[in-house]
């Protein structure tokens, strides 16, 4: 019997040396095999509205698509507020409620699309650096060093997005990211891409890289674009 115990944990120990034996890491009988995340598929309609594709757009930024290194990324909140921020990109897309809402953009141009977007509100962001009484207007600068503005009020009376996605896509480099200013009932130029700050500032009308070109400050959709 002694004999027969030590011949199999001799022929065990051959196994193992050999490669022959259980891999000790590999996965149990029955496990579930490692899951493959796959691509987002963009939605092209929601409730019964349909919506235009990602790709419907043209480009027309200062200075082309631009590439942000998301894993060094700020989102700079400074000016007129109690306690300036810079967030990550994962700070505020998971340290903000999100919100999705079906929204038009209407280029200068003559060209427009419909995207279900995906963000988090401008006022929230606001709210939780603190906006102090002498701040008037609202400065968004873009990675590209594009500008635009709005009174802080545009913020309060509207559910203005901040957007991180598109159609349930992550928001394409194409079209901002990480993130774009959804300027509801705007002209596109105020839509600002790639943004990286949003400054509190007390001049009431500070402008913007068209604005200072002879383009209107409000930028209304029911207005003419060009000038006040």
């Amino acid at each position: 019997m002694i004999r027969r115990v030590a011949y199999a944990i001799a022929l065990v120990a051959v196994m193992l040396l050999v490669g022959c034996g259980p891999d000790p890491a590999a996965e149990p009988p029955g496990a579930a095999p490692p899951v493959t995340e796959l691509g987002d598929a963009e939605v092209l309609e929601y409730e019964g509205e349909k919506l235009d594709s990602y790709d419907a757009f043209r480009e027309n930024s200062i200075a082309g698509p631009q590439y942000v290194d998301v894993t060094t990324y700020e989102l700079e909140v400074t000016g007129l507020v109690d306690d300036p921020a810079a967030y990550t990109y994962s700070e505020v897309t998971s340290g903000f409620p999100a919100y999705e809402k079906v929204v038009r953009l209407d280029c200068v141009e003559g060209w427009g699309a419909t995207i279900l977007w995906r963000g988090v509100l401008v006022r929230e962001i606001l709210d939780r650096s603190g906006v102090q009484p002498g701040a008037r207007s609202v400065v968004f600068t873009a990675a590209d060093g594009y500008t635009t503005s709005f009174p802080v009020s545009y913020f309060y009376d509207n559910d203005i997005l901040l957007a991180y996605s598109m159609n349930g896509v992550t928001l394409p480099r194409e079209r901002g990211f990480p993130f774009q200013l959804v300027a509801e009932d705007k002209w596109g130029y105020k839509w600002c891409k790639w943004v990286a700050g949003i400054e509190l500032v007390a001049d009431e009308d500070p402008g913007g890289y068209w604005e200072d070109r002879g383009y209107s400050n409000d930028g209304d959709l029911d207005e003419s674009f060009f000038g006040d």
